[in-house]
């Protein structure tokens, strides 16, 4: 039923700004794409509470799934979407939570036909060669999900043992691409640009989120029906802060990732550790964050972030991607 959008991932070109990916503008067929925005599944009529919600989106085959800057707990997120109090249990570089959503049981046969085509072998296998990424020594992990109002993950440029990420939007409400719940691909600040070479010169030590001051966002994915997906590096920063009004429509996405069979336990330095900027950030009973990650880095590379930390701000012109 999908087959062509196989043949569309071998002929697109990647783009190379901000970073290496792939971007395919109109992924489904107008008429694919009619069938699957009008499925009862994806376009759940609008609600009168966020319970009345969650009950809408069971009663359609979805079901909470653990998903990063997410709770799983329905209570523990209404609670908070009432108050908007902060939780010890955020990430402290975000300033919310969300819940995530994944269709377990598709009710229409559009639907279901989709889910098992995102799932197969030649889609994933097809984005896997677009990026020189072993498909053979991955597995795979995908489905349709809805990320509902506070959803946040603050900039990051993925775990190093994701081979490989995709998104395709398929909003139900017509004015999504309007609404605050795209995600950004994002650059550091040249103040914060010592990161970048810090994760490449030490594969040892995953990657993590940051706050979103230390970025700039170049480009959104906010128009309908378009596909991104990239093979993770220390430079693929990326982040989503959702703030709209759920109970008329819901940000949707086809979300998947392939990840290492064989990845290695690594250790971690949180974004506090990497803080060279504002020591007043950093936990106080840590180790200075500079002393610890300067024992880590060559001398050549201590030069380069000691260089990157002197530039001026520069301004990054925030363009939309509309094309």
């Amino acid at each position: 039923m999908f087959e062509y959008i196989l043949e569309k991932i071998e002929n697109a070109e990647l783009r190379s700004a901000p970073y290496r990916h792939l971007y395919i503008a109109d992924l489904f067929s107008q008429e694919h794409l009619d069938a699957i925005l009008n499925a009862p599944e994806i376009r759940i009529p609008p609600q009168q509470s966020d319970d009345a919600l969650f009950d809408a989106l069971y009663a359609r085959g979805y079901k909470i799934v653990n998903f990063p800057g997410c709770t799983t707990e329905q209570k523990k997120y209404v609670d908070w979407h009432k108050s908007r109090e902060p939780d010890d249990t955020m990430n402290s570089a975000c300033e919310g939570f969300g819940i995530t959503l994944r269709l377990f049981e598709p009710g229409s046969g559009t639907i279901a036909s989709l889910r098992d085509f995102i799932a197969s072998e030649p889609f994933n296998a097809a984005l896997a060669r677009k990026f020189d990424v072993r498909y053979e020594k991955t597995f795979r992990d995908n489905g349709i999900q809805k990320y509902l109002d506070g959803y946040e993950i603050s900039p990051h440029p993925d775990n190093r043992n994701k081979a490989l990420t995709f998104m395709v939007n398929v909003n139900p409400h017509a004015d999504s691409e309007s609404l605050d719940h795209h995600t950004h691909y994002m650059t550091l600040k040249p103040e914060r640009s010592y990161l970048t070479p810090f994760w490449e010169h030490n594969p040892d030590i995953d990657t993590c989120w940051v706050p979103w001051d230390w970025c700039e966002t170049v480009e959104q994915q906010i128009r309908n029906n378009s596909l991104v997906a990239f093979a993770p590096s220390p430079e693929t920063l990326h982040g989503v802060r959702a703030r709209y009004d759920h109970l008329h429509g819901q940000r949707t996405q086809l979300y998947g990732n392939l990840w290492y069979s064989d990845a290695d336990e690594l250790r971690r330095l949180d974004w506090e550790d990497l803080d060279l900027r504002d020591p007043t950030r950093r936990p106080v009973s840590r180790k200075s964050a500079k002393s610890r990650i300067a024992a880590l880095l060559p001398q050549s590379l201590r030069r380069r972030i000691k260089r990157a930390m002197k530039r001026d701000t520069d301004t990054v012109v925030k363009v939309r991607l509309r094309k």
